[in-house]
């Protein structure tokens, strides 16, 4: 069935238009009102277009929105998944709230990460549902919050046991299908040491200098270490500190210290397999460092990685429309995590689609190309149909 025509790509970028110029930047973020108002936007835009939805709360004041197109009785369901959530917009060069439209491309904070994903999704289903279309499967579009921090909104969605044949997570691809993503492992490792005055440093034991023995010792073994992993579509694994804390005056010895990790997972991987890792690395280095007193706080991420097989039916149908749309149909892997993760840990084959590329995700200057927009809503769409 071809719908091409019916889906009108000026109208799609104009919802795209109204997604971005709606502030719904992560609480996590400085002064971020989190997503109830484009809560509202979805959900009235589905209204408007006769698409049965419903609210699911998560925390207070934030809450997926969830619409469905039943299907044939009997048969598949599918989910399309975009967040609505965006990182900060501090530091962006142009009005991040403004959307802006030059030639080609829209401009604004979730243009690309992932309001284009989420408006192509809404224009497929009202594409759908004016032209009477009863899919051979029934679809379920979800529209989630909390994916730039923690994954709470898909977390919620699958926790009541949803069961699906398949699901298409929206984010920056450049519409290359995605089947592999790293996993992350987030957590804090602290340094315990002894305070005393900075005229008489011998009295202490001073933390940050022991977090940094610790700091070279992952750096003398992990790099190695990860050299002889290596996956086809994911390449190795990383591991990066980004934050580090430690004492609270100059002239003080400091007594704590606590760094902040950042390990990306490779399929296969786990928590606790990493976990037993670092505790190698601990233990070995307490042997040539008696006063070293080292804890690790439970994680405050712990994400799996994915990997969906090419036998699929999620993935045979997308390369199939990719194939006919695109004139490709290539299989990728990236090293972001996502939503798909938690819906592929649930049961359900996911995949990651959508337009934008993800060096403009949380970027200074955001943007989307609304070609590829309008060449997801259509991909989306065939996609429903053929699944």
């Amino acid at each position: 069935m071809n719908l091409k025509s019916t889906l009108e790509p000026e109208t799609l970028f104009a919802t795209l238009a109204d997604l971005v110029s709606i502030n719904s930047v992560n609480p996590q973020y400085p002064g971020g009102p989190g997503e109830g108002a484009l809560a509202e936007y979805v959900s009235d835009y589905f209204a408007k277009n006769s698409i049965p939805f419903e609210f699911q709360a998560v925390t207070e004041g934030r809450s997926n929105v969830i619409a469905k197109v039943e299907g044939k009785p009997g048969d598949r369901t599918l989910i399309l998944e975009a967040h609505m959530d965006t990182a900060s917009e501090i530091g962006m060069f142009r009005q991040p709230f403004q959307p802006l439209r030059e030639g080609n491309r829209l401009y604004g904070r979730g243009s690309c990460d992932t309001k284009a994903g989420l408006a192509a999704m809404m224009h497929a289903l009202k594409t759908l549902k004016r032209a009477g279309v009863c899919p051979q499967s029934t679809v379920l579009l979800l529209a989630a919050v909390d994916e730039e921090y923690s994954f709470r909104g898909v977390s919620k969605f699958v926790e009541k046991g949803i069961r699906a044949d398949g699901a298409i997570v929206a984010e920056p691809t450049g519409l290359t299908t995605i089947v592999a993503s790293k996993g992350v492992l987030r957590w804090r490792l602290k340094t315990h040491g002894r305070a005393a005055h900075s005229a008489k440093p011998h009295l202490g034991v001073n933390a940050v200098t022991e977090m940094a023995k610790v700091l070279m010792a992952m750096e003398e073994r992990f790099p190695v270490m990860f050299r002889d992993r290596r996956h086809a579509l994911l390449g190795c694994p990383t591991y990066n500190v980004g934050i580090i804390r430690g004492g609270v005056q100059v002239n003080q010895v400091p007594d704590s210290c606590t760094i902040e990790i950042d390990r990306r997972l490779l399929p296969g991987e786990t928590k606790e397999s990493v976990w037993k890792e670092f505790e190698c690395l601990l233990s070995s280095l307490g042997e040539k460092n008696p006063e070293l007193e080292v804890e690790m706080e439970a994680p405050l991420m712990d994400e799996n990685a994915l990997e969906t097989p090419a036998s699929e039916r999620i993935v045979q149908v997308v390369s199939n429309v990719s194939q006919k749309l695109l004139g490709h149909a290539r299989m990728e892997g990236v090293p972001f995590g996502s939503d798909a993760g938690r819906l592929a840990r649930a049961g359900i084959p996911s995949i990651i689609l959508g337009p934008g590329c993800i060096d403009q995700a949380h970027a200074a200057e955001e943007y989307v190309n609304l070609d590829q927009v309008a060449l997801a809503a259509e991909l989306y769409m065939e996609s429903v149909l053929e699944f």
